[in-house]
């Protein structure tokens, strides 16, 4: 656990001396405590946003993040989340080639300009669904893996449960104007994680600053892509009811970053806040990994077993994203079910720790077994169930 514990000291001070050590050390902790004071957060113009530090699942600020909000072609995320999945499943292939219907072809808005009844690849689609935010890609797509738009909206809804995404509903895979089409700051941070984190490989094309298709080049529209080395990602949105809206990710010195801005006024404010927000990350924050995947962090006492102990840790590592300088004021809390009791299975939830900040909680994951645990024979479990009464 990170609770540190005050040294020992052997030698012996005067009357004075300890007076003043205590003095010396008082004024020591206060100044460490005023040292890396809780950043103020920025406060942005527009409706909704959010920073988030996906490593740890954090949320470093946000203001309205489960407001919901018309998504405009932020919806692109989840439709490329879920051609990255056939992909990944195999049920599509990159050079497939897909039919473009009438109804494709029609669709109003972004365009990568894919002609009627033309027979285009779906590596091709995809990068003009990502780069060139174009609907018409969205709708072929969506009709070549579910049969028409409106299926593919239904597996979009289908993954977005799943994601656990709980204020967030698709009518169609654009974006486009519709009541019933909405998310939100937190939903579509958590959606951009989940691309990064399940799809990497395909996650690149969102760095993709141009790409030309029909001999017309057309700019990917993120313009931090631009102004930023950092950032690889993700999407722009805009319609009149949802305004200027932006998700951008960046990573810096191993550390990630997703920021979403919905409902700001015009290009240029999406933009400035969605920078304010990754320099504001970036600058007053950093992602630590406390304890890595199935580290023994405790030996509890288990009875009834071949042994009187069990190893217990994380099922995967523990990071957290906390204000620089403050690691040393990061507490870990254990507490385990009791009595534990043999036989016990490796896996076996066992109880939770939790990390703190300031009395704040950052973070409770379950603790696992880290092995199995047989029962004893019955000479064992008699001499622990003498033990348990004597407690």
């Amino acid at each position: 656990m990170l609770i540190r514990s005050a040294p020992r000291y052997t030698t012996c001070l005067s009357a004075i001396q300890a007076a003043r050590w205590l003095l010396l050390a008082a004024f020591a902790c206060n100044g460490a405590a005023q040292a890396s004071p809780a950043p103020l957060p920025p406060k942005l113009k527009a409706d909704s946003y959010l920073l988030l530090e996906p490593q740890s699942g954090q949320i470093l600020v946000s203001h309205n993040p489960d407001q919901r909000l018309p998504s405009a072609s932020l919806t692109k995320i989840m439709t490329a989340y879920l051609v990255f999945q056939s992909l990944a499943q195999g049920s599509l292939q990159p050079d497939d080639l897909v039919r473009i219907s009438n109804k494709a072809w029609r669709t109003p808005g972004s365009r990568m300009f894919i002609e009627v009844n033309s027979q285009v690849s779906v590596q091709d689609l995809l990068r003009g669904l990502v780069v060139q935010s174009g609907n018409d890609a969205a709708v072929a797509l969506a009709e070549h893996i579910a049969g028409d738009e409106a299926n593919f909206a239904q597996l979009m809804n289908s993954q977005a449960q799943q994601l656990g995404l709980q204020n967030t509903h698709f009518t169609n895979a654009t974006g486009l104007p519709d009541d019933n089409h909405y998310s939100t700051a937190r939903d579509l941070a958590r959606i951009t994680a989940a691309t990064i984190r399940d799809y990497p490989t395909q996650y690149a094309l969102y760095a993709e600053k141009t790409y030309t298709y029909n001999n017309i080049s057309q700019r990917n529209r993120n313009d931090l892509l631009w102004r930023d080395a950092s950032v690889d990602g993700v999407k722009t949105g805009h319609t009149q009811a949802a305004g200027y809206c932006l998700v951008a990710a960046a990573e810096r010195d191993n550390m990630r970053l997703i920021s979403v801005v919905l409902g700001a006024d015009s290009k240029t404010q999406r933009l400035k806040e969605s920078q304010a927000l990754l320099n504001h990350g970036y600058r007053f924050y950093r992602t630590h990994r406390v304890y890595q995947t199935e580290q023994v962090i405790h030996q509890p006492r288990a009875w009834y077993g071949t042994t009187e102990k069990i190893p217990v840790g994380p099922v995967q590592a523990v990071d957290v994203a906390i204000p620089r300088g403050q690691y040393d004021q990061l507490q870990s809390h254990i507490r385990m079910d009791t009595p534990l009791q043999a036989p016990i299975q490796q896996g076996q939830t066992l109880g939770t720790l939790t990390l703190t900040l300031a009395d704040q909680t950052l973070q409770t994951v379950p603790l696992i077994a880290l092995q199995d645990l047989p029962a004893g024979n019955l000479w064992r479990q008699a001499v622990d169930r003498t033990l348990q009464l004597l407690e």
